[in-house]
């Protein structure tokens, strides 16, 4: 996730850059001139190198678990990339700063500043400096990389159940024995059949590869030919088609077979006989285009059954024959747990003073098989007693959720790393939200653009456009559950399953992307060095008021909470761009909240806010004003001097209707409702 921290910062820079001409448009003075030009100068070099960097952090963050030196060198560029932003913000705030006020107010600020531009730059040069430092190191660090990749595991765990502990499994286990034996559903045997592809897919940890093993197990040996070839998102086609034909048992040289060569051998072997082939763990359907062509067609039975975490990879099956495999039921669930948990005793029963607790522990897992085992599996090394329990069950909602549920971290792993470096960011900002939280489509996306997450229009594409492909992208990948569609068939809310969630707040916390905050835990939270606080629970007065001078995200969601305790954090939160209070009881903004002259996106949405200031009109760089279903009656005049705003949302329901405020919309052409 370095990658991501250095991306977002690269196209922070990219943006300062896209001013310089702007601000070389003005009178400006000699000193002043000279000095800004020096902190630009400074700017640039400082994306160049981070640019230089960016490839080499998606290959490091495959294995930075597991290679020490590799994870200090990238903590070691995450921490310098995050000096250059708040070097950057400061630049940018104090420039537009000048812009603002009378004549004599302007010179004024821009003879303060020239001290301040000498500074920032010099600050830049310290860090270019590091930069670089760390920049040489690299090549030694990559040496270390690619050996720590040759020797380090896919992730691949060991794939093998015994059928008695098998549960749930039993429709749809069925449904792939049907289609495997039988023909094109028009009763034909096996030897008549043609070929055929089936898709096994669904979310991370689902159960997708045991259900396929179980049943592969079973049949295999009614075909002629049988072989499983684990695919993996970055997989070698060469070395996949040696896989298969060491799978077939066909004799060929693999050290100098050329793929042409391996193709015509697989092919050959294949003819005239009933073959079972299962490609496990497929990402993209380019897989299937490349190999299809090696299977023959005529003479033969083929079955081809494919397993992935991605729908549109499910779309190759033949004549529908997909599987969208789905989480346990509850009961479903509460066996696998004790057979888990209980493996050793008769009656795989857990004791009455542990079901409560257990319950709890289960219904935290919502039907992911790979959790419940993880935590059954756990569970059946320590004493069944309610102290060491409840030590996991709390582990769960803490940074150990990683050692409790250590399959489902490393599945979720492979899935971050197979994501662009912005979606990855817009994954992670997602899990801010409360445990079971529907996420709400238009919602997501404005706090995407606003938070600087999508940054870049693709062709022919609004901001808006690319922000849902994104989304349409991360429910595809089965990272995100899709809950409501509307009328047309189009994503309207999703969600994010609860041990995706905890896992994705655990790689949150570790990549300093964010904090998670809940009232409930014991202690009070340090908001020092944070980037992006989610503040979940009524009483706040445990968090830490001050060390927030890098936060950029604040998200307030307990219902009841003393908006006192906001403003040591706001007065200190200077670069602070989104502020959401959706669903909070508070009735009127703190003062402080007008000077966030960074404030992109303010939610007030379902809160108890009755009336806005005219001092609303001092946030100049507001993009979203999300005032929906909460008590405003009125909007102040100076709404109109936003000239950013993109979205302005206010109405309030009555039992009888809905009402919107209508007239500043209508006068503000850039503001939709």
């Amino acid at each position: 996730m370095a990658e991501g921290v250095v991306g977002l910062v690269v196209a922070t820079l990219g943006t300062a850059l896209a001013t310089e001409a702007a601000t070389f448009g003005w009178s400006l003075l000699r000193k002043e001139a000279a000095a800004i030009r020096d902190v630009f100068g400074k700017i640039r070099r400082s994306k160049a190198e981070l640019e230089s960097m960016q490839a080499y952090l998606h290959k490091a963050e495959r294995f930075k678990d597991t290679d020490r030196t590799t994870n200090i060198f990238v903590g070691e560029i995450r921490g310098l990339a995050f000096q250059i932003e708040d070097v950057v913000d400061e630049f940018t705030y104090k420039l537009e700063d000048c812009k603002h006020g009378g004549f004599t107010s302007k010179i004024k600020k821009r003879l303060m500043h020239i001290k301040t531009w000498y500074r920032l730059a010099n600050k830049l040069k310290e860090i270019e400096g590091k930069l670089q430092d760390a920049n040489r190191r690299k090549e030694d660090y990559a040496d270390r990389t690619s050996s720590a990749a040759r020797s380090t595991s896919q992730g691949q765990a060991l794939h093998f159940t015994k059928d008695e502990d098998l549960v749930g499994i039993e429709e749809n286990k069925n449904k792939l024995v049907h289609w495997l034996t039988a023909g094109s559903g028009d009763g034909d045997d096996l030897e008549r059949s043609s070929s055929k592809v089936i898709t096994i897919w669904g979310m991370p940890g689902v159960g997708k590869t045991t259900l396929v093993a179980h049943v592969y197990n079973m049949l295999k040996l009614d075909f002629d030919a049988a072989g499983w070839v684990t695919m993996s998102k970055s997989y070698c086609l060469k070395d996949r088609l040696k896989k298969i034909a060491a799978e077939f048992g066909i004799a060929v040289d693999v050290a100098t077979s050329e793929m042409r060569g391996l193709a015509e051998s697989i092919h050959n072997y294949l003819q005239g006989k009933n073959s079972i082939v299962v490609l496990d763990d497929v990402w993209t359907p380019l897989v299937w285009s490349e190999i299809r062509n090696v299977f023959p067609t005529s003479n033969c039975t083929g079955r081809f059954v494919i397993t992935s975490r991605k729908h549109e990879v499910s779309l190759l099956a033949t004549r529908e024959s997909a599987i969208h495999l789905e989480p346990l039921q509850a009961y479903q669930s509460w066996v696998l747990f004790c057979k888990e948990a209980f493996w050793n005793n008769d009656d795989k029963e857990c004791p009455l003073e542990l079901q409560e607790l257990a319950r709890k522990l289960v219904a935290k897992c919502q039907g992911l098989p790979i959790a419940i085992a993880c935590i059954g599996r756990l569970l059946s090394w320590k004493q069944p007693t309610f102290a060491e329990w409840e030590d996991v069950y709390r582990g769960l909602d803490s940074q150990f959720a990683k050692d409790v549920i250590p399959d489902a971290h490393m599945i979720l792993k492979v899935s971050l790393e197979d994501l662009s470096y912005d979606k990855k960011n817009c994954f992670l900002h997602c899990a801010l939200c409360p445990e079971d939280h529907v996420l709400k489509r238009r919602k997501v996306m404005r706090q995407w653009i606003t938070a600087g997450f999508i940054r870049e229009k693709e062709e022919n594409k609004t901001l808006e456009e690319v922000a849902e492909g994104y989304l349409a992208e991360l429910v595809n990948r089965s990272l995100l559950q899709v809950v409501k569609r509307n009328h047309a068939g189009r994503l309207k809310h999703c969600r994010m399953h609860d041990v995706i969630r905890l896992l994705a707040l655990n790689k949150a916390k570790e990549e300093c992307f964010a904090k998670f905050y809940n009232s409930s835990a014991s202690g009070a939270l340090s908001v020092e060095g944070a980037r992006r606080i989610s503040v979940q629970g009524e009483h706040i007065e445990q968090l830490s008021r001050s060390g927030a001078t890098h936060l950029r995200v604040l998200h307030v969601l307990g219902r009841c909470i003393n908006v006192d305790f906001l403003k040591p954090i706001l007065t200190s939160s200077k670069f602070l761009s989104t502020l959401d209070l959706e669903g909070t009881h508070i009735k009127m903004l703190p003062n402080e909240v007008f000077d966030l002259f960074n404030l992109r996106y303010l939610g007030l949405r379902d809160t108890k806010i009755e009336s806005l200031p005219e001092a609303v009109g001092r946030l100049q760089n507001l993009e979203v004003l999300d005032a929906c279903e909460s008590k405003l009656a009125y909007l102040p005049n100076n709404v109109v001097k936003l000239q950013k705003l993109g979205y302005l949302g206010a109405y309030w329901h009555t039992a009888h209707d809905s009402t919107a405020l209508s007239p500043v919309h209508q006068s503000h052409s850039r503001v939709s409702v």
